[in-house]
This record gives C-alpha cells, structure tokens and sequence, in this order.
C-alpha cells in the first residue's frame, strides 16, 4: 500500500498548474531530457483508443479524463503514424497514472531510453502522492520533420488550464488558476523500432513557452 506524504498532492497541482500528465499532464511536464482533421481521442473504461492497430495495446482512459488531438492528419502517410503514435504514448502515460494499466505496459511499449525514464518517473510521483488526473488536455499545434537519419521531430502544445489532479483517497480535485503556465510547449524525438512503432526516445518540455499561449 502507498502511503501519501502530506503536501505531495498540492505540490504536484503546483508544479503542474493543471496535472495532466499531460504531461505527462497539466498533466505534464512530465519529461526533461533533451532532444536532438482534428483528432478527438477519448476513452472510457469500456472504449478502446481509436488508433490501437493490431499488436498494439488497448489504452482505456477513466470517464472523467478526456485527451483531445489536433492536427491529426498532414496528408503523409509517415507523418500520421508519428502523430497517431504519439497521441497513443500520452494516453498511456496517462492510463498508467489514472490506473487503468496498473503494469503500465503501454508505456513501454510507446516510449524507449531517456523518455522512458522520464515517464516512469512520472508515473511514480503520482502513485507516491496516492493521486491521479482528471479533466480534459488539449493538444494542438502539433507539426513533424522527418529527419534524413530516419528519425521524426515532433512539436506540439498542451493546453492543461482544465487538466488537474486528484487524490485518489478523497476524491478531492487540486484545481488551479489559469496562468500562462497552463501552456506547455514539446519537443520530442520518435524513432521508430523493427516492429513499425513510432517510439518517444527523448523530450523536453516548457512550461509557459510564448508559442503556445492563448
């Protein structure tokens, strides 16, 4: 059993301004290593993300969390996979911290070296502050370079000003004001593995960044 530490869940609503994880959640700024139409994804216990393909895990988001996508399709049929991967990379991170993938094997299976040790990070502050998430993220703004090595350069905006945590026990929701810390701006690496999955190896993230604001 996982003990609260007391002033864990306000400093997470804190450090967050709106949890989401989303950072990995106004949920976000989950993430700190460095890096080198719309599609509306929303999920319940009992729907499956829209984009899981075969091998891939099903991800189910509690009903009170809702993830919203962007600028989901560019037309190139590469540039869409990185997208529709990523989207699916956040929505583990997020089922592994709202405990709907308590093994959180999504997570592995969406993120790879410095990424993945930035996420299973966050996921571990959540579960020592006996807290999840709740509310709605939206991501927009959210443009890939192809990279001649075979990498893609992802960038994209998080607006968590409705993202928050809560503590698990009480129920209680850590609401915070909306600030221009509500804004998050992301850049990240995917590569992609010999199975075709567009992976997450590193990101960085910026609280408050000037290209993201309302």
């Amino acid at each position: 059993m996982i003990r609260r530490r007391p002033g864990v869940l306000a400093a997470l609503a804190l450090a967050l301004t709106a949890t989401s994880v989303l950072a990995l959640s106004g949920c976000a700024a989950d993430d700190s290593a460095s890096v080198g139409g719309a599609d509306e994804g929303t999920a319940t216990p009992i729907r499956p993300s829209a984009s899981s393909g075969t091998g891939r895990p099903k991800i189910y988001l509690p009903s009170d969390l809702k993830l919203i996508f962007e600028d989901g399709r560019t037309g190139d049929r590469v540039k869409d996979a990185v997208l529709a991967d990523n989207a699916e990379r956040r929505r583990a991170v997020h089922a592994a911290i709202a405990g709907t993938d308590r093994d959180a094997a999504a997570v592995g299976f969406y993120n790879t070296g410095k990424a993945l040790e930035a996420a299973t990070s966050w996921v571990t502050r959540f579960e020592e502050a006996d807290a999840t998430v709740t509310g709605q993220v939206r991501y927009f703004d959210r443009k890939v370079t192809l990279r001649e090595d075979g990498a893609a350069l992802l960038t994209f905006c998080a607006d968590e000003s409705k993202g928050f945590s809560k503590d698990r026990t009480t129920g209680e929701i850590a609401r915070t004001p909306v600030t221009r810390n509500s804004f998050v701006r992301y850049n990240t690496r995917l590569d992609r593995n010999a199975d075709g999955v567009w992976q997450t190896s590193q990101i960085l993230s910026t609280r408050g960044a000037d290209e993201c604001q309302p």
